[in-house]
């Protein structure tokens, strides 16, 4: 942190810091505070707005404020030919932690409502810092693992393979952990735990038992993808925050790429060994309603809010949100509609609720959003895709995979194009700020 005078500091007192802190004190706080959120999975225009909500709140009225996905930056130019006072804090590590960011939310709203001086104000984010999380990491490690089983039901597998998902799951997880404290990217963490699970599927398929090709790698695809850090890229891409969203895009890519490698290694392996993995009967979304698929999107939606820390109390809304999803998907399916298309309507209606409902219980939409969508990725698109190319067929194999993208960044567009929606009906308030006398 770059500190100057305390000229800067004794203006930033006089615009309105009655606690004294000073300059210093109120961009630390920003800074820290942004770090939680960008960290947390919160887009850049939320944090460039809670910065300067903080800013305003605490005596820096015009501080020019740098979002990216890597940083952050506070400028603060005072009156009167003072020197300026420049702040950067670096966000290190992206540990989803939905709880903590409801609880950041509500404290720069007190700040924002004046109900919250600076000094309590820094004492209140120490408390948020050091808060336990809402489940414990045995906990996260068994919600990520039952997406993969669910997963497998939503495409319609049974007891077996839902539990040849889950293990394999809970395997590649527990893998990619292993190889994290010994200093392995995530981009070989994520290709090996996808082909743990293609491994899995061709046993299965080798083996005795009559189990539809697959079912157990599709869940562990639906795992695996980065939907948080998807819908997010979309949604700071479409605000304007291109840089950030072409990061955060770029990483989605490189982690979809690193899974269709894991696949990829291992059916063509598989294939040239004779076993029978074979693109021509892979899981297909039902035509209709059908109570097992809708369950296990519910409970794909509640493992992903777990596995991201939201808070107990928003399980159930979030798990029907899941279904809301997942039946809006089929049922526009059923119209013989695409499946970029009818993802895009699904996620819409999903963005258009969910924003409503987080209005209401007035925390951020993404807690609320983002869960609810993860039945929607394409993970059996992937699977396809990738065994075309096994089998040679490169050409039908490159437009599948191509359809899965268009479906994954189709999930991100209606996830935001649905908050719009609202905010076109609804505009969020707006609290001002009192003019001092």
């Amino acid at each position: 942190m770059t500190a100057e005078s305390g000229d800067a500091s004794a203006d930033a007192g006089q615009a309105g810091n009655a606690d004294g802190g000073g300059a210093y004190g109120a961009m630390d706080l920003a800074l820290r505070v942004g770090e939680l959120m960008l960290a947390g999975g919160e887009t850049a225009e939320a944090v460039d707005r809670a910065i300067g909500r903080l800013g305003r709140a605490y005596g820096l009225p015009h501080a020019e404020v740098n979002v990216t996905l890597a940083a952050i930056g506070v400028s603060y130019l005072p009156r009167g030919g003072r020197p300026p006072v420049t702040a950067e804090r670096r966000v290190r590590r992206r540990l989803p932690n939905y709880a903590r960011l409801a609880a950041v939310h509500e404290l720069v709203r007190d700040a924002q409502e004046q109900r919250l001086p600076l000094r309590q104000a820094r004492y209140a984010l120490s408390d948020i810092i050091g808060r336990r999380p809402a489940y414990p990491a045995s906990v996260q490690v068994v919600a990520l693992s039952l997406i993969g089983a669910a997963g497998a039901v939503l495409v319609g597998g049974g007891p077996v393979p839902a539990l040849a998902a889950f293990a394999a799951a809970l395997i590649g997880d527990r893998t990619g952990d292993w190889l994290a404290r010994r200093g392995i990217t995530d981009f070989f963490q994520m290709a090996l735990a996808a082909a743990i699970g293609t491994l899995v599927t061709v046993l299965l398929v080798a083996g005795p038992l009559d189990v539809r090709a697959g079912t157990v790698i599709i869940g562990v695809v639906i795992a695996l993808i980065p939907g948080r850090a998807l819908v997010v890229s979309m949604q700071d891409g479409i605000a304007g925050d291109l840089v950030t969203g072409t990061i955060r895009l770029v990483e989605v890519l490189f982690t979809i790429t690193a899974i269709l490698s894991g696949i990829g290694a291992v059916t063509y392996l598989a294939a040239r060994h004779g076993l029978p993995v074979s693109p021509t009967d892979l899981p297909t979304v039902p035509s209709s309603f059908a109570a097992p698929q809708t369950f296990g999107a519910a409970a794909i939606a509640t493992a992903f809010a777990v596995y991201h820390l939201v808070p107990r109390g928003y399980l159930p809304p979030i798990a029907l949100g899941g279904a809301v999803a997942w039946t809006a998907y089929v049922e526009i399916r059923a119209l013989e509609v695409p499946a970029a298309p009818a993802t895009a309507v699904a996620a819409t209606l999903i963005g258009l609720l969910g924003t409503a409902f987080a209005r209401w219980r007035r925390v951020p939409a993404l807690i609320c959003v983002t869960p609810c969508i993860a039945p929607l990725m394409p993970g059996s698109l992937m699977y396809r895709g990738m065994l075309q190319l096994s089998a040679g067929n490169s050409a039908r194999g490159a437009l599948t995979l191509a359809e899965a993208l268009a479906t994954a960044l189709a999930i991100g567009a209606g996830v935001y194009i649905g908050g719009e929606l609202l905010r076109v009906v609804r505009p969020a308030r707006r609290v001002l700020r009192r003019r001092p006398v």
